[in-house]
């Protein structure tokens, strides 16, 4: 009976050691990065148009591979020059003297897995950029947008009309963790096979206890 104890603690023991090292693992396999906010946020309504998007991560993204499109509602393209990465920032600038209306931005990074995530996120503009040279209307009006044409307010302040919010951008590519799926599923096989393996061997330790007491 006591060797029979001894096999069993045993086999428990050692699938514990493995489902917390396929856990180890699997854990860093799933943690690819993910878009955390977004400027300007998504929705936002600018009083002109920005001089440059960008993108937060969870995790500082990878300098190869990175690409923004940022298109008007013509599908005029508006990104000027590759990608900067600091940080965990992603930004693209603009080229100026872009029109009033919706703008997309389209966004593809390579995550610090190594593992490539995308998104897109929307914004709009209420007038175009002021040409240089062009004339103006005058001093601003009580309660209208002060904001120069070309300026963004830094990463997480609130873009001009519209509060950031704090939730993931849309359309944030994020893969679903199929290795999860797999450990818990092999966790539940070791358990089925665990269970399976003490009722026989209980069973037949009984079975000769019974004999040996005829």
């Amino acid at each position: 009976m006591r060797q029979v104890r001894r096999q069993l603690l045993s086999l428990v023991l050692g699938s514990f050691i493995l489902a917390a090292a396929m856990l180890g693992l699997a854990g860093p396999a799933s943690a690819h990065d993910a878009a955390e906010s977004t400027s300007p946020a998504q929705g936002a309504s600018l009083a002109a148009p920005p001089a440059e998007v960008s993108v937060t991560f969870s995790n500082k993204p990878l300098g190869i591979g990175s690409s923004f499109s940022v298109k008007d509602a013509g599908g005029t393209e508006w990104a000027d020059g590759s990608v900067q990465i600091v940080d965990n920032v992603a930004t693209q600038k603009l080229r100026s003297g872009g029109p009033a209306g919706a703008y997309t931005v389209a966004w593809r990074v390579v995550s610090s897995d190594s593992h490539p995530i995308e998104g897109t996120f929307t914004f709009t503009v209420a007038a175009g950029a002021v040409q240089p040279g062009a004339a103006t209307s005058g001093p601003p009006t009580a309660g209208s947008p002060t904001t120069a044409a070309g300026t963004v307010p830094g990463m997480g302040t609130a873009q001009p009309g519209v509060t950031e919010e704090p939730s993931e951008p849309a359309n944030a590519g994020e893969p679903f963790q199929w290795s999860i799926v797999i450990f818990a599923v092999v966790a539940v096989g070791l358990l089925v096979a665990l269970g399976v393996l003490a009722r026989r061997r209980l069973t037949g330790d009984g079975d000769v206890g019974e004999k040996g007491g005829e």
